[in-house]
């Protein structure tokens, strides 16, 4: 099992605020310009269907993934291994979101309780993210994510 890049997923999260359709917004999040909201959805949906073309808009060409065991990713190694066979993700929803948008750059974070599976056998891990967003003109995209794994996923 893949652990440490499955963790990469979710940065994935990019979260919070008006999250697309298997997706929750926490209410305590700061509300995103729209054009951000927009983008992190796009994001989310680009993870969530293992989709090669768009994750490849939604990450920049610098992006650097660190991931739960301090590893560090390229932005081709998180699409190789976002878009590898067997590997799926279950919706999920981004708690205790914090939000810092500035007029060119903003941080996406929260926590995730991360369920699906890798080489198809299946997993559940929890870790708090934070996606650095870069504006350039009127795209945004991810340029760095770091995650920090937590002790077990949450219990209901």
């Amino acid at each position: 099992m893949r652990l440490p890049v499955i963790q990469s997923r979710l940065f994935l999260a990019s979260v919070a605020a008006s999250l697309s359709f298997a997706f929750v917004a926490p209410a305590a999040a700061d509300p995103l310009p729209p054009d951000l909201a927009e983008a992190a959805r796009g994001y989310d949906q680009a993870q969530m269907s293992s989709d090669a073309g768009a994750l490849g808009r939604w990450l920049a060409d610098d992006y650097v993934l660190v991931n739960g065991g301090g590893q560090v990713f390229t932005k081709a190694q998180f699409i190789a291994d976002s878009t590898a066979p067997g590997f799926s993700l279950k919706p999920y929803v981004v708690e205790n979101a914090i939000n810092k948008v500035w007029a060119d750059a903003a941080v996406l974070a929260g926590e995730v309780s991360l369920e699906g599976a890798d080489h198809g056998q299946p997993f559940k891990t929890r870790f708090r993210f934070a996606d650095v967003w870069r504006k350039t003109g009127d795209r945004w995209q991810v340029v760095f994510t770091e995650v920090t794994r937590l002790t077990a996923p949450k219990q209901p």
